[in-house]
């Protein structure tokens, strides 16, 4: 009983998976928080494009 307590102790393999885990979740939210400037921007953009051709025609 004992090995398999000090086995599951020194057993790291969840904790790596966890530490993955918790990296990709952060990419994942970077890469929203940097997509959600870039559509503003875009939606300006077009907003004043559109404005543009609107006054021109």
């Amino acid at each position: 009983m004992n090995k398999l307590i000090n086995r599951f102790v020194k057993d790291e393999e969840g904790a790596t998976a966890i530490e993955y885990g918790l990296i990709a979740a952060l990419i994942a939210t970077a890469i929203i928080a940097a997509l959600q400037g870039v559509a503003t921007s875009l939606s300006t953009n077009f907003s004043e494009i559109s404005a543009d051709i609107d006054s021109a025609g």
